[in-house]
């Protein structure tokens, strides 16, 4: 080799060095791009994406830029396992975040501990997500569905509701058992008897076959005032349009999961005022420093998005992410990322009040805020005025 050639490659490969020591961190999403459950997906990405964005145009983390990859399972475990093993094994990403729904997270849970890669911030509430002891590798940002139907049980008797006036209509998979699993809990730790008695009608995944569902809640010997609905936006906007003319009076109450903006679209105004939503974010026009920086950065780095509740989700999701991608080095590999976001105990992003993380705590945020829909908004809901 001559001195001037050998000289060359000494060059290229100090060339390369800094280029190598400022390579993006790469992470992935597995969720719904396309079907039924897209915008869930779709909001998602795009709150941890404007955050990355947010995060990248400041210098990125320790130096380094944040890299989203995604990959489309149609809310479909068949897919979601195969993809969830391509982005670990072939796209070699550190960690996968904001993964979208309960059924895939069933079958790739076992795939992140396997692999000893971190699941975080999944959309979904689910108990599989919240093991006790927690899996390692499984954190968590949103409050769960029993959290969120507790919620309902509550204010629904606090604003006189009979047990025996609640019905459920329910997904029949292991998203509609967790929500359902949940309001039980809450009506035993009322001291209401055989709560599993109460009428619950359901339908399948990827249908809008509700229909006999209705019919198990039609039939029920008292009249509900109000049914607890765990689905996506598409069954749960055809069942209020079917039960509402049977049951004028009635209130319809969904968890998060259902796609807020998606439901209010898909009803027609006044079946629409007789739904409430519980949330597990604030209110997007909410006057706190991290929802003010969401919708900031959303008009700055995605400026044909309206806000919304699961964009900001997914943009508190990955805030909280980074606080704990901050904390693992310089050049943090899988383990580094898991321990960073252990580390951070009780932390502040900005929601007016702490989140907590640690080696026992693996779900930042125990918060539920329930809404209404007045004139095609939002409104925060006082229970105690439920039937005004």
């Amino acid at each position: 080799m001559t001195p001037g050639l050998q000289r060359g490659r000494w060059l290229a490969l100090l060339l390369l060095v800094p280029a190598l020591a400022q390579a993006e961190l790469r992470f992935g999403i597995v969720a719904p791009f396309s079907g039924g459950a897209a915008g869930l997906g779709e909001g998602m990405r795009t709150g941890i994406e404007t955050h990355f964005e947010e995060i990248n145009a400041a210098g990125g983390v320790n130096g380094r830029q944040l890299e989203l990859i995604s990959r489309d399972d149609g809310y479909e475990p068949s897919r979601s396992a195969p993809l969830t093993r391509e982005i670990i094994e072939e796209d070699d990403v550190l960690a996968a975040i904001g993964n979208v729904g309960t059924p895939t997270a069933i079958v790739t849970i076992p795939i992140h501990n396997r692999s000893e890669t971190l699941l975080f911030g999944a959309f979904t509430g689910a108990g599989v997500l919240r093991q006790d002891p927690p899996d390692r590798y499984v954190i968590n940002f949103r409050a769960s569905y029993h959290q969120e139907t507790a919620a309902m049980i509550d204010g629904l008797l606090e604003a006189g509701v009979e047990p025996d006036e609640i019905a459920f209509f329910t997904q029949n998979d292991g998203f509609g058992d967790a929500g359902h699993s949940g309001a039980m809990a809450a009506l035993e730790a009322h001291d209401v008897n055989r709560p599993e008695a109460l009428a619950h009608g359901r339908y399948t995944r990827g249908t809008t076959n509700i229909h006999h569902g209705l019919a198990t809640i039609l039939e029920a010997e008292t009249e509900p005032r109000a049914i607890i609905m765990v689905g996506v936006h598409g069954p749960i906007a055809e069942f209020v349009e079917e039960a509402y003319w049977d049951l004028p009076d009635t209130v319809f109450l969904a968890v998060s999961f259902v796609g807020s903006h998606a439901l209010r679209d898909a009803l027609d105004p006044e079946m629409a005022e007789s739904v409430v939503i519980t949330q597990v974010v604030p209110p997007y026009d909410a006057d706190l420093p991290a929802v003010e920086d969401y919708r900031e950065a959303l008009a700055a780095h995605a400026p044909d998005t309206d806000p919304n509740f699961i964009s900001l989700e997914g943009y508190l999701a990955a805030r909280t992410f980074v606080a704990g991608l901050e904390e693992a080095g310089d050049n943090p590999g899988r383990e580094d990322i898991v321990d960073g976001l252990l580390s951070l105990g009780e932390f502040d992003i900005g929601l007016g009040e702490t989140l907590s993380l640690g080696p026992d705590d693996h779900q930042a945020s125990d918060s539920v805020w329930p809404t209404r829909i007045r004139d095609g908004e939002f409104e925060p809901l006082d229970w105690s005025e439920l039937f005004d």
